[in-house]
């Protein structure tokens, strides 16, 4: 059920040459339509609307709801017309700006939670703007120093403890020091926002086989499960390191979430389990940000192609979190 006494939520449209405008312009004939403000350039989604042949009516985000297929935008200009799967990188300055206001309007609150859309990560940096991702730049935003990234996919909870970065980076960046500020970001979020009074966790190993006893690498030994042993002995339910191909079955058992240590260690399970309805959710911040489980879709944008069901899920999991 959609909670009618929070604030609304605010959705930041994305990448305007990919899906993002067509998910907000399907979102204006749900439910959702009357719980969400869009930041946007409203030309943008006025023109992918004809686009797609559907009849939305734009509304600033102070006026009053009155019909089904409306959608309140705050806008934000962008620099160029967007054609459908061109990026421009003219238009990276306005993308990020539209972000930081939704990010403000979190803080103050005036919305109680971000929803975003995906962004193109390369054409950002195109633009001279250095760009990893949401995760790493709401962080920056708001002065978070160690965001967790964490995948929802019905009752599987994935998280990361490294997110954006090069696999051969990955051994170096997970100290012992970085893996204990994720795993207690993580067992405190669990708690706040997903109101689990006693979240257990499965720590996966770093090498085949959790390092083999050190015959296939010595990351798990001398760096992993030293620091779970330290948590252990504090109480907290965690075990591991477990190899990964171990961790997501049910002879590892119960688990509320999954601790990765790399991006495509953990992901590519949760999205086989639940692609389309996953949700990217990002921990430790100070804000409620959740996110859709894909990205751009470049190549079937204004094409009436785009499935809504993850920004759904997104938008569920979103009010399911402003409400604890």
């Amino acid at each position: 059920m959609i909670s009618t006494t929070l604030n609304p939520l605010v959705i930041t449209a994305g990448e305007p040459a990919g899906i993002g405008p067509d998910l907000c312009i399907a979102l204006a004939q749900t439910e959702w339509s009357n719980r969400v403000v869009v930041i946007a350039d409203p030309e943008c989604l006025k023109a992918r609307a004809r686009q797609l042949h559907v009849d939305i009516t734009i509304l600033s985000a102070d006026e009053k709801y009155t019909a089904n297929n409306c959608l309140k935008v705050l806008k934000e200009p962008l620099a160029n017309f967007s054609v459908c799967g061109i990026p421009d990188p003219a238009n990276a300055k306005p993308l990020l700006a539209g972000l930081e206001r939704a990010v403000k309007g979190c803080i103050d609150g005036q919305f109680s939670g971000l929803v975003t859309a995906p962004l193109q990560k390369s054409v950002i940096n195109d633009a001279g703007i250095p760009f990893s991702g949401h995760t790493e730049y709401l962080a920056k935003l708001t002065s978070t120093q160690t965001p967790v990234m964490l995948l929802v996919a019905n009752t599987m909870r994935v998280a990361l403890a490294s997110t954006h970065m090069p696999l051969r980076q990955v051994p170096d960046f997970l100290t012992k020091d970085r893996l204990r500020t994720v795993i207690e970001v993580l067992h405190t979020d669990l708690i706040r926002k997903f109101d689990i009074s006693e979240p257990e966790i499965i720590v996966c190993g770093l090498n085949p086989h959790a390092g083999e006893s050190g015959h296939l690498g010595t990351e798990d030994a001398a760096i992993i499960e030293p620091v779970i042993n330290e948590y252990q002995r504090l109480g907290m339910i965690i075990r591991g390191p477990l190899p990964a191909d171990t961790a997501f079955t049910t002879a590892a058992g119960h688990a509320d979430a999954v601790l990765a240590m790399y991006h495509d260690q953990g992901l590519p399970v949760l999205k086989y389990a639940g692609f389309g309805t996953a949700v990217n959710v990002t921990l430790g911040l100070p804000i409620i940000r959740t996110s859709v489980d894909h990205g751009t879709a470049l190549d079937i944008a204004g094409t009436g192609k785009a499935d809504i069901s993850s920004m759904i899920a997104a938008l569920e999991l979103a009010d399911q979190l402003a409400i604890v």
